[in-house]
């Protein structure tokens, strides 16, 4: 069993810490300061094993030297990109790897976009269907709704690849990281910064277009999927999705628990893909009302996905964020 932990670092990153169970060697994803994750190792008795990059920001890479420098044994996966020094292993589009002390393999899934070589690492339940295709986005509609995740009770803070749970939730747990488990056949998507708990990840050196098409990808993946972004970015997000869709009873009900989690110092992520499809406005851009919003801002009809996706997108920069 795969057990997920976060270790929140700066003001609002989340470095995620994978361990199989009964081992002691760790997997982190992003680690962009080290200190908080050689405290955590240190406090488990846990050794890193390898460390997963998704792309060249420095809040996600920064602490690398420095963790390589107590456990120089330890693997680092990350994009073909020479802005990223220090990576063991090169990845890219198809390629999997099995990080050292985990029995979980992962898909390397390119998600450009934020960046011109961003990418993601789904885990896959054993039991779970193969590759993702990149063509296999047009298969599901972003308009498609789920059922949220349910808030958790407290306890130990961490999340299982392969547990018994109810297909599609997630839950929430303690105020240092969150609780989930994946039905059958679920996986756990290690997102970055390109798809958020209800939004996604500003352009900087990829395209719209790129990221809108990284988007419709990640739509069309299991909607039991986890979602492990990088940032506690949801109640912001949630108010931009509510000038979307002001009318949203999903989104209503998504903002009041969040803000109750939130106040207690409750993560709200990973969240379920479902959940996206239900009340994320950048994975609905084929839903009438949101290409209405987009289009009114925007001051002219649209007429592909790509299109809403990149209204919404500029919308949010230069109204909202």
């Amino acid at each position: 069993m795969l057990n997920i932990s976060p270790i929140p670092a700066f003001d609002d990153n989340y470095i995620w810490l994978l361990r199989q169970e009964g081992r002691d060697l760790a997997t982190v994803v992003d680690p962009g300061d080290e200190e908080p994750v050689i405290a955590r190792l240190a406090a488990e008795g846990l050794t890193l094993g390898a460390i997963l990059l998704t792309h060249h920001h420095g809040d996600h890479i920064g602490g690398v030297a420095d963790l390589l420098a107590r456990w120089p044994q330890a693997r680092v996966y990350g994009p073909r990109d020479r802005r990223i020094r220090l990576v063991t292993d090169s990845v890219g589009e198809g390629d999997r790897i099995a990080p050292p002390g985990l029995a979980t393999s992962f898909q390397v899934l390119a998600v450009h976009g934020h960046t011109a070589t961003h990418i993601a690492y789904l885990a896959d339940h054993p039991d779970a269907a193969g590759d993702v295709a990149a063509g296999n986005a047009a298969n599901r509609s972003p308009a498609a709704g789920g059922r949220p995740p349910s808030a958790g009770t407290g306890g130990e803070i961490s999340g299982a690849i392969g547990a018994s749970a109810a297909s599609g939730t997630s839950r929430n747990s303690g105020a240092n990281g969150a609780a989930s488990a994946l039905g059958e056949g679920a996986g756990a998507l290690f997102c970055g910064d390109t798809l958020f708990a209800a939004g996604c990840g500003r352009v900087f050196d990829g395209t719209f277009d790129q990221l809108a098409a990284s988007l419709a990808r990640i739509a069309a993946l299991p909607p039991d999927t986890l979602l492990y972004c990088a940032h506690e970015y949801t109640l912001a997000n949630l108010g931009f999705a509510a000038w979307v869709e002001p009318d949203s009873p999903a989104l209503a009900a998504r903002r009041a628990r969040v803000e109750a989690e939130r106040a207690v110092g409750q993560p709200t992520v990973p969240s379920s893909l479902a959940e996206e499809l239900a009340t994320n406005p950048f994975l609905r851009t084929t839903v009438p009302g949101v290409r209405a919003a987009a289009e009114a801002f925007a001051g002219q009809s649209l007429s592909t996905a790509a299109q809403v996706f990149t209204a919404l997108r500029q919308w949010k920069d230069s109204r909202y964020d």
